[in-house]
């Protein structure tokens, strides 16, 4: 990789609901899909602070961050995602940003083979990251 080649790094969320469900987000931008809150790494940011402040910026709230659990290369946009377990603190009230139309919790078997491998990898968390490319 050359030192002016274009490379990206984000830093997601996955957070579940008491029925195991998990939390997307809908986009106002791009194709305005769902997906796992967090987005990219700014310079100079670890990933620890990316998914913090992506996370107050798109949720409107703190998460707590639990463990990061993969770490996954995407060919189609040239970028690592990093993924973390996350739980909202008690009483927390989502309160999304203009970058996002409304949050719903999805069950496993809706979410796109991707990200349900992601989120499946989170969930099964043995103390290991996991490390894979789609």
């Amino acid at each position: 990789m050359a030192f002016e080649d274009l490379y990206r790094l984000s830093a997601h969320a996955v957070i579940t609901d008491a029925d195991g469900r998990v939390l997307q987000l809908k986009a106002t931008y791009g194709a305005c899909g769902w997906g796992l809150p967090g987005g990219a790494l700014e310079p100079g940011e670890t990933i620890h602070e990316c998914l913090a402040r992506e996370c107050r910026e798109e949720l409107g709230c703190e998460v707590i961050i639990q463990a990061l659990t993969g770490v996954y290369y995407h060919r189609a946009v040239n970028s690592h995602a990093f993924i973390f377990r996350c739980d909202l603190p008690e009483g927390s009230a989502i309160r999304l940003s203009e970058e996002h139309s409304e949050c719903r919790y999805f069950a496993l078997d809706e979410l796109s083979a991707v990200q349900r491998r992601r989120v499946e990898d989170c969930l099964n968390y043995d103390g290991m990251a996991v490390s894979a490319r789609f």
